[in-house]
């Protein structure tokens, strides 16, 4: 505010467009997962064009209206899972193209000693009530949301992300940096199987410390059948086993492991970071046959680009949707608990209504129901 002290100043994003809707061409959200959606949807009826942090939204059921409303309002959008502009984008891209990632059954995607955690709070109960501060407006804080929280600051500036309420836990926040390519480019779709294989079991208001989720991806457009493992904790026991004779003998703290065919396997970190080929025998085996592969414009600009009509985003919510809705899922598990079964093309869960309740999340507070009705 004090660098740009001729802008103006809004707490509520529902007067902002309703008094600098001429003004504005383009919105970012960066706003907690739970409040993404309204903004969004409010935005994209106006004909503005959305650049929205990750995780896109809360329930399966907002983001199958938020990629709506991209359709039918015909503006950019782009989901800030900046890995998706990167050097990792245009590999797994041409190398999938060129048959060199090929034949995946297995991903382990992991992260450990996570930023932004909780330490093992105590997850039978909310937070004691606080003060509020006198700078926030606690109610309109929490959107659409049908009940307030007492404020805690266990809530709010920065731990929201560890509550069932509002957010998606680590795997709605990390796996949009990790899982991304191989979702696109290997058309995962959504998973006919969930499951939480955790040291932890679930708990009514807070996510696990440490959590396993196994999802089983049937086959598709003649790819094999997939199993993706999310392991996140605090510290490496938390994370994959490495693969035995494969060469590699450290685990970085976030990324994945992709076991290929010709037995190849394929590890690297999130966002941008490039894949290595293991183990190192192959990889020098296969080196002359590794096809190049170019540069992108990067995520940011890519966004502007399209904006003025040069380019198309590259996680636009058509793709940053779908992906989000896999996070979903996961997280419903680590709700839960066991094994639940999805179906990919009813997207339900068969005889479940526990379940079901969560894909659609609960109604929204009074005076909040007209943003899931732009569509």
């Amino acid at each position: 505010r004090e660098t740009f002290s001729d802008a103006a100043v809004y707490q509520d994003f529902r007067e902002m467009f309703a008094e600098e809707g001429g003004n504005i061409d383009a919105v970012t959200i960066g706003t907690p997962d739970h409040s993404h959606f309204a903004i969004a949807m409010l935005a994209m009826s106006m004909g503005k064009h959305v650049y929205m942090e990750k995780p896109l939204a809360q329930t399966f059921r907002q983001l199958s209206l938020l990629m709506e409303a991209r359709e039918r309002f015909n503006v950019v959008t782009q989901m800030g899972n900046q890995g998706h502009g990167g050097g990792q984008f245009m590999q797994f891209k041409t190398w999938t193209e060129a048959g060199i990632i090929r034949d995946v059954t297995r991903i382990d995607a992991f992260l450990v000693n996570p930023p932004h955690w909780h330490d093992g709070w105590e997850s039978g109960q909310l937070p004691e009530e606080e003060p509020v501060p006198d700078t926030l407006d606690w109610e309109l804080w929490h959107a659409d949301k049908p009940e307030t929280q007492p404020f805690s600051w266990r809530f709010h500036p920065e731990y929201w992300r560890n509550w069932h309420y509002f957010g998606n836990g680590l795997f709605g926040d990390w796996g949009a940096h990790i899982i991304d390519t191989a979702h696109r480019f290997l058309e995962l779709g959504l998973p006919a199987e969930v499951a939480l294989e955790s040291p932890e079991e679930p708990t009514e208001y807070i996510f696990p410390q440490a959590s396993r989720l196994r999802l089983e991806f049937p086959e598709r457009n003649g790819r094999p059948p997939l199993t993706l493992t999310w392991s996140d904790g605090p510290g490496e026991q938390y994370g994959p086993e490495l693969p035995p004779d494969s060469g590699i003998t450290d685990l970085h703290s976030a990324g994945k492991i992709i076991y290929g065919g010709d037995d190849l396997v394929f590890y690297g970190g999130s966002h941008g970071s490039q894949l290595e080929i293991f183990p190192a025998e192959r990889r020098a085996e296969i080196a002359g046959d590794l096809p190049e592969f170019g540069s992108t414009s990067g995520h940011h600009e890519n966004f502007l680009r399209a904006c003025k009509g040069e380019e198309e985003t590259r996680s636009h919510f058509g793709v940053a949707g779908a992906l989000t809705q896999v996070f979903t899922l996961g997280v419903i598990a680590q709700r839960l608990g066991g094994t639940l079964t999805f179906d990919p093309e009813t997207q339900r869960f068969p005889d479940n209504d526990e379940a079901n309740a969560l894909l659609d999340g609960p109604e929204p507070r009074e005076g909040w129901e007209e943003f899931y009705n732009l569509v």
